[in-house]
């Protein structure tokens, strides 16, 4: 005779009012490692200085672009009105994609409403359950997210680390892999070393997805993306995503590729499929940055130039700042709290500068991250770094001068 089930109890009915009650509970052990997050509205002439953003070339407000998303939500209307597929394709949008992929030596580009949904994309659309996913240690929380939502087995590389994702490759029983990194890492601003990468991916028959989030408009001549100072730029096994809300003062994101990628994506990629299209407005506030970037090319080095001056500077202070390799520049702090406070007295002192806190950091390092936009003035630059080392905490970290690297 069969035994009975054995059923564990079922647990007593919540009140409505409590059902959430451990939601609170969550927040106090945020709260007790220095983790809450707030958000804080700006005004429109906030004074204070701001590199706590991504506008990398100082485009969010230039006349040119602010005009140009006017006169497209004039022309165009306010919204999309509709996935891409349906209404949401206007002529601004496939001029963006267009001259997006010439400048960046694409075949072709997909615009997306944020570079998160085109990560989500790619990493959805060009992988299945029989494909091995190498993702650098590091990789942005987008990455991360495509990884875990593709269905693919995803192997986590050490950070920067070609031989590991090489000998990743060699023991793979996949049919298909894809090695995905970060062009430029948020956190410190190093960069990839995807000339190896490549190597790595192309040795063992795999694909490469780089997120040039942080390159674009920075990296390679005239700001054309780190693809293109790697010489990666137009290969048959190479895909890119970048977004438009930072070097390019917008908002949105694209995937650059080739031709055949760009359809399958346009085909399957749900985050495309089953998204409102890009607002009008973005898509013409781009473009047009896209043609300012393109007709003053040496916007690129001057990001390139505030990053190195201000890395200096703070490292000649006697603080932790790591040497950039594009247009972020961070300060390392003693803890989330006190790396939360340091924050806090800038924006009094009237400098915003971001605040990465674990979780958002996978080294579990806190930091202040700075945005060189290269739109700074010397002057500007200059109040930056004293308004940091005046107000660094105690037991901010201190190193010789020649140690910029962690």
């Amino acid at each position: 005779m069969s035994q009975p089930l054995a059923y564990e109890p079922r647990p007593s009915v919540l009140a409505p009012g409590t059902v959430f009650d451990w939601l609170d509970e969550a927040a106090a052990l945020r709260a007790d490692a220095g983790l809450t997050r707030t958000l804080r509205s700006r005004p429109a002439d906030d004074p204070v200085l701001d590199l706590a953003g991504n506008d990398y070339l100082g485009l969010t407000r230039h006349p040119v672009v602010t005009r140009a998303a006017a006169d497209a939500a004039l022309r165009w209307g306010g919204g999309a009105t509709g996935s891409r597929l349906v209404t949401g394709t206007t002529a601004l949008h496939t001029e963006l994609e267009q001259e997006l992929a010439e400048f960046c030596g694409a075949e072709a580009a997909l615009v997306f409403s944020s570079g998160y949904t085109a990560n989500l994309a790619a990493l959805t659309a060009l992988t299945d359950p029989d494909t091995l996913i190498v993702s650098d240690a590091y990789n942005h929380a987008s990455l991360i997210d495509g990884c875990r939502l593709s269905r693919a087995d995803v192997h986590r590389a050490p950070h920067s680390d070609p031989a590991a994702v090489a000998e990743a490759l060699a023991a793979r029983t996949q049919r298909r892999a894809l090695v995905v990194t970060d062009s430029v890492f948020s956190v410190d601003g190093d960069a990839a070393p995807l000339a190896a990468l490549s190597a790595a991916a192309r040795a063992h028959g795999a694909a490469l997805l780089v997120d040039d989030a942080h390159g674009l408009g920075v990296l390679g001549a005239g700001g054309t993306g780190a693809l293109t100072a790697a010489g990666l730029a137009g290969r048959p096994d190479t895909v890119a995503t970048v977004t438009l809300s930072k070097s390019l003062g917008s908002q949105g994101g694209a995937v650059l590729g080739p031709a055949r990628v760009i359809r399958h994506l346009t085909e399957t990629a749900r985050t495309f499929i089953f998204d409102t299209g890009l607002a009008p407005a973005a898509a013409g506030a781009a473009l047009a940055a896209l043609r300012l970037l393109r007709a003053e090319p040496a916007r690129a080095e001057r990001a390139r130039e505030v990053a190195r001056t201000l890395a200096r500077r703070l490292t000649a202070a006697g603080l932790h700042s790591c040497e950039p390799d594009a247009a972020v520049v961070s300060v390392r702090a003693p803890g989330p709290e006190a790396a939360l406070a340091w924050a806090a007295d800038c924006r009094r002192a009237g400098l915003a500068v971001g605040c990465f806190r674990p979780p958002s950091v996978p080294d579990g390092i806190s930091r202040l991250r700075l945005t060189a936009r290269g739109d700074l003035t010397d002057g500007q630059i200059a109040d930056a770094v004293r308004i940091i080392a005046d107000l660094a905490p105690a037991g901010a970290v201190s190193v010789d001068p020649s140690a910029t690297r962690h």
